[in-house]
Formats: structure tokens, sequence, C-alpha cells
């Protein structure tokens, strides 16, 4: 189910391969041990190479094979284990038995990864995971540096989600090491991971919230059975205490007292009828010598602990005493209540306090979030639905066959709300895809139409500042230019697209599709050819432009609709570009992640690791990178603003209200 239903499940292959490998090394490998991983992972791969996405990726990728490996050392360690039982080894001779058959089960890994590797059937490590281990924006990957939600999580989001579970969850998980077992020994490996990852990445605050719930449960359940013990024990305690007087006395003559009663207990003669009295007479006092005997062995254990505890050799003996004589004396015992009642007060409004947060923060996250509260210039505080308005605008304006034409922050939104395809979404698997979008919204004008024709019949743009669109086109120039690497020639950053320091759209910028369309008729000078794109809907508040696409190719519609292929199971369709683009596609070179080691070692592997290079060079100093691209621009003009008709066009900087606009 959960193959089937979310990536993530990765992760949890993955934890449960560690703990099963924490536990041998913790010495706890045993037969229900072996039985139940075994069966796990079988059954587990079993069923999730059934899902066509997945495919033999579980025995193929690189981010899985770690259980499977971990599948295949239990296999060989039960075999010593039979082997060794079956045998009677001694030590040493188990340890030779391992030592041997890991020795062979290693030299045959060798050898089939040898066979198998350069055919290209392992899977590189995804620049996603690679993320995990390296800083935020500079995995390689520009589509992966260009999310916000992989960057690293901050204080102030692990308390924004987790609470009062940032303060609980670190006791209850030190709590831990002092239970350990087959178990507990799982929520170990399970917070250090979790916690490690989602310090590299915000998003996985998701993994660490459950995790974080159990030990901060383990923590208040701990801290609320000591305040209960120190206020509703006290009767048990003053019985105790008399209990523990009457037994002392009992040892001053208790060996005496013993050998008294199997002296008095000898058999005797009885008269004829008192046989059954005598037997029950001879059972009760047996039954009291066990009972004495074990009081004698019960102290003789308390006497030995509390020696140990108290061994004169430790230089903490005479602390320890000193406190522990504090602590059972009146004064002690009632400082223990007074600080217990104190934290269940405490505990009450802390857990008031929590139960209220998370009640307000799970209806802010259940929320929409394209509903949103905004203040105007008057101070009036308006609430802004803009975005839900435009996606009910397709939904009832538009035939239901209709595409937007978006950037894949909105797809499914779009396809959600709106009930219309989308030309990508959030699923971004395909890098090439998101970069001819890319590339089709950087474009001048002219060529962006020439694509979107032939893919799409609407384009929704976010318009009205902050995160719009123009503010994310930089990250779309990137991730199209790793694809199609002349847009920007020498300049992986593409620095050369975006807004410079005076504040104005670079040439580039103020010729794309996307700031044509975002500021046709805003700022001054600049208007969308209405030829090629008509404005069908703003929305109130300016936030959200609709245009439809003229001049559609409705022969690359029909061959879309036509040429559809799906699996068997109808789980994975891929698209399929109409053949009105391929001279396009074939402008193309696929992005190769660092990973990849099954690329061939040619010239093109030398040029995409100096692109790589070079991506990384000027991330790491932007300001060079700067000077570089606008020295670049000057010789090589870029080749998409060859055939525009603004290229003599003087620019201006723009003013504030345009800025605000924008």
């Amino acid at each position: 189910y959960m193959v089937a239903a979310w990536g993530g499940y990765i992760f949890v292959l993955n934890m449960v391969g560690v703990h099963a490998l924490l536990l041998v090394l913790m010495g706890r490998f045993t037969d229900q041990i072996y039985t139940a991983y075994s069966l796990f992972y079988l059954i587990g791969t079993f069923l999730a190479v059934q899902i066509p996405v997945v495919g033999w990726a579980p025995l193929k990728s690189l981010e899985q094979l770690g259980p499977c490996l971990i599948f295949l050392g239990y296999q060989g360690l039960q075999l010593t284990e039979v082997i060794r039982k079956q045998k009677n080894f001694s030590r040493a001779q188990s340890w030779k038995l391992r030592l041997l058959v890991a020795s062979v089960g290693l030299l045959l890994l060798v050898v089939t990864v040898t066979i198998v590797a350069p055919s290209g059937y392992f899977g590189p490590l995804s620049s996603r995971v690679r993320g995990l281990f390296v800083r935020h924006t500079k995995t390689g990957n520009p589509l992966v540096d260009s999310v916000a939600e992989h960057q690293p999580a901050s204080n102030k989001a692990y308390f924004q989600y987790l609470h009062h579970i940032c303060l609980l969850a670190p006791v209850g998980y030190a709590t831990i090491f002092f239970h350990l077992g087959d178990a507990s020994s799982f929520l170990l490996g399970w917070g250090a991971a979790t916690y490690f990852f989602s310090s590299k990445m915000v998003r996985l605050v998701l993994l660490l919230a459950p995790i974080g719930s159990i030990c901060g449960g383990i923590a208040a359940g701990r801290l609320l059975r000591w305040c209960i013990i120190q206020l509703w024990d006290a009767a048990a305690k003053s019985e105790d205490d008399d209990a523990s007087t009457t037994t002392t006395k009992k040892k001053a003559g208790g060996v005496q007292k013993t050998k008294a009663k199997k002296i008095v207990a000898k058999p005797t003669k009885t008269k004829k009828g008192g046989g059954k009295g005598s037997k029950n007479n001879l059972k009760k006092q047996a039954e009291q010598e066990e009972e004495d005997d074990d009081d004698i062995f019960e102290s003789a254990e308390l006497l030995s602990d509390k020696n140990k505890y108290y061994n004169p050799n430790n230089p903490l003996t005479p602390a320890r005493k000193a406190i522990d004589t504090l602590l059972s004396s009146n004064e002690g015992i009632m400082l223990k209540r007074t600080f217990a009642v104190l934290l269940l007060l405490l505990g009450y409004v802390t857990a008031h306090s929590f139960k209220d947060y998370s009640w307000r923060l799970s209806k802010e996250l259940s929320h929409p979030s394209i509903i949103v509260p905004a203040r105007t210039r008057q101070g009036q505080v308006i609430k802004v639905d803009d975005y839900r308005q435009a996606y009910w605008w397709l939904r009832d304006n538009t035939p239901q066959d209709s595409r937007i034409l978006a950037w894949w922050d909105y797809g499914y939104q779009i396809a959600g709300i709106a009930n219309r395809t989308t030309i990508a979404d959030g699923n971004t698997w395909n890098h090439e895809h998101i970069a001819l979008l890319g590339r089709t919204l950087t474009s001048n004008l002219k060529e962006g139409h020439r694509i979107a024709r032939h893919l799409a019949d609407y384009v929704l743009i976010w318009t009205g500042g902050g995160g719009d669109d123009v503010a994310k086109s930089p990250h779309m120039r990137r991730i199209a230019n790793s694809v199609y690497r002349f847009l920007c020639p020498n300049d992986p950053t593409c620095r050369s697209f975006g807004i410079d320091q005076t504040g104005r759209p670079t040439p580039m910028m103020e010729q794309s599709l996307l700031f044509q369309l975002h500021s046709t008729g805003l700022v001054p000078g600049v208007e969308a050819d209405k030829n090629r794109f008509k404005l069908v809907k703003q929305t109130k508040n300016g936030k959200v432009r609709i245009f439809k696409i003229l001049s559609v190719s409705h022969e690359s519609k029909r061959w879309v609709s036509e040429n559809r292929v799906c699996d068997d199971g109808g789980w994975f369709c891929p698209g399929q570009y109409p053949p009105a683009l391929q001279k396009i596609l074939k402008e193309k070179k696929d992005f190769a992640q660092l990973e990849d080691f099954n690329r061939r070692r040619d010239g093109k592997e030398n040029a995409d690791a100096e692109y790589t290079q070079q991506y990384l060079e000027n991330l790491n100093n932007p300001e060079k990178a700067r000077r570089a691209a606008a020295a670049n621009a000057e010789k090589n003009p870029p080749r998409d603003l060859s055939n525009t008709n603004n290229n003599n066009k003087k620019l201006r900087k723009l003013t504030e209200d345009e800025m605000a606009i924008m």
C-alpha cells in the first residue's frame, strides 16, 4: 500500500533494514528476528515490483539495495547459526565459520556486481537523495536546487511544527537507552535518521513528527508516573516501613526460629480420625518455612544491592548517602511532593497549550493556502481569493479537453480545483519535460508561442509580486539551460536572465514570454503580441492572469489524443510529443546526474562534468559569475533573442510601482 501511495516508502524500507542490521550489531539476532525480516523483505519486494511505476527498482536502485544486502547477509548468518547448533561449535569455531561464509558471500557479490554493472543495471542515487548530504542549492541539479522545501530546517521551523515536543522528545530519547530491547532499538535508529535528514531538508520534518511524538510521550509518561508515586504512594510507603521493621525483628532470631520450626515440624502420632487435620497443619508449617526462607534470601539480596550502591571505594558514596538521607527525611518527602504538585500543574498548563496549538496548526495546514489574508495600503484587511477564483474560471469557462500551460508548482491545484489537464505538476520525474516547459516560458515571445501552440490551449501565470512567476523565472531559465545548453552560453546559472543591480530586467528577461504576459498593460512599453496571446482573465487583485493561446495547432492536439500510450494496468501514461516539436526536441541534451556512473566515458560525459563544475563554481561565487555573464552576453548574444522586434529598444529603470507589480 505504501509503495503504491507514497514515494517515501524508500525511507521506510531503509529504516527497517537499518534496524535489522542494528540488532545484529547489538548481538540480538535470533530465529524470530531472522524470520520476521526475511518475510518482510520477500513479501514486501514481491508486492512492490507489481507496481508499474516502481518495477524492478527495489533490486536495481542504489537507494533500495541496502535492505537487499542486509537480507542476503541474514541468510548467511542464519546458515552459520544452523551449522553451529548442529555441530555444537565453540565460540572460536563459530567465528571462523562466520568469517568463512562472509568471505564467500563477499566474493560472490563482487563477481556479480563486476559482471552486471557495465550493462547499466544499477541506477544512480537521485539528486534529491544527494541533496540530503550536501548543502542546499548545491546538488548540481538546478531543478532540485530551485525547490524552497529542500532548504535546511531552522530552529523556528522545528518549534513551529513540533512545539513542546522539541523539549520533551530529547528526554524521552535518552530514556530509551536505559530500556534497550528489540523494539526500542528501532526508535533509536528512527530518531537519529529523521533528525539528521530533517536538519538537511525542512520538508522532512514530516518524518520526524511521529518519532518525536513517541519520545515526547515516553518522557511525559515517566514524569507523570514519578509524580503519582510521590503523591499517592505515601500510605504504601508507610506500610512498607512497618513491614521492614517487622522483617528486621524476624532476622534477629530468624535462623533459630526456622530451626525450631523444623524441629516442631517432625511428624507425630495423632489420634485416629485426626489425620486430615494433621496434614493441613504440616502443609501450613511448610508454607511458613518457605516464606521465612524467602525473607532471609530477599533481605540478603537487598543488603547486597545496598552494599554495591554504597561501595566504600566509590568517591560518590558519601554524596549518595547524604542525598538519600535528605530525601528520606520528612522534609525531603515534603519537598518531593511539592515538586510533584508543581510539575503536575506545569504539565497541565503545557498540555492545554499544546492541545490548543495543535488544533490551531491543524486548521492552518488543512485549510487551502491559496486563500490568504492581506492588508491594503490603507490598512484594511482583505481576503485574497484570486487563485481559487482563477481555477474556478478555468473550470467554468473552458472546454473540458483544455490543456493549461503553467509552471509545475501549480499543476496539482489546476488538476484538482479546475479539473483541467496541466502540462506539468509536482511529479517532476521527467527533468527534460520540465526543462522544455521552462524554455517555453523564458524564451522570447515568438519562440515561446511556437512551442506552446503545440502543447496547450491556455497559459496561466501568477502575478502580483512576492513569489510570483517573474521571481521564479531565473530558476526556470537555469532548468531549461541544463537541457538546452545554448540558452545561456557558458553560463550554467543564467546570470544574464533576471533583475540587474539597477532594478531593471535584463534584455533576456524583458523579452521573455513570461515577462511579456506578466507585465503587458501594466508596465509602460510592454505589450504582448495580440495575434499570439489574448488576455481572457485577470483576477480581482491581479494575482493571476490567464491568456488564451491563439493559432493552437489542432493537428498536434489530435495526434496526442490519438497516440496516448499507457501500461497494461493504466498506472503510468508517459506523454507523447507531437511530431511538430521534434525539431525542438532534437536540440536537447538529456540531463545527466553527477552520480550516474552508467554514463559512457566519452566526450559527452566530459562535457557534462565541465557543465556541472562550472554550475557549482558559479553558485559559490555569484559576483564573479555575474561579471562573466555580462561580458559573455556582449560577445555572444543568446540565440533566442535574434529574431525579436525589440532588440534595439532602449531599456530603462523601472519605477517603484512597476517593481511592486513584478
